[in-house]
């Protein structure tokens, strides 16, 4: 993950592709488990790694902890203070356009 500058949002979290992350209100309020199944991770993918190894509790220059959370079927979701996180499928790198929309945010830093 990097932080990221997007236009009227300020520094948000993304992908190292520049593709920005997301959380969603329903997990938020469910003390941060993994909600968005089925179609809904077909329109919001996970951020998906193989190993909790691969995920630094702390990366240089963002402030909040990141880990794993396990989704139904086993694989390994990264979370930002403990919310799983999300791209959107239909934004490419430096987009957002899903910021409040249906219970979505963008990660703001």
């Amino acid at each position: 993950v990097k932080k990221l500058k997007a236009a009227g949002f300020g520094f948000v979290l993304a992908r190292a592709d520049r593709q920005a992350l997301y959380y969603w209100q329903v997990e938020k309020k469910a003390g941060g488990k993994v909600r968005c199944t089925g179609s809904c991770a077909a329109l919001w993918p996970p951020l998906i790694v193989r190993s909790r190894a691969a995920v630094p509790a702390h990366v240089t220059g963002i402030k909040g902890t990141f880990g794993v959370v396990r989704r139904p079927g086993g694989k390994l979701q990264v979370t930002y203070n403990r919310l799983p996180v999300y791209t959107y499928v239909h934004e490419g790198p430096r987009e957002v356009r899903c910021d409040n929309v249906n219970g979505w945010f963008v990660v703001r830093l």
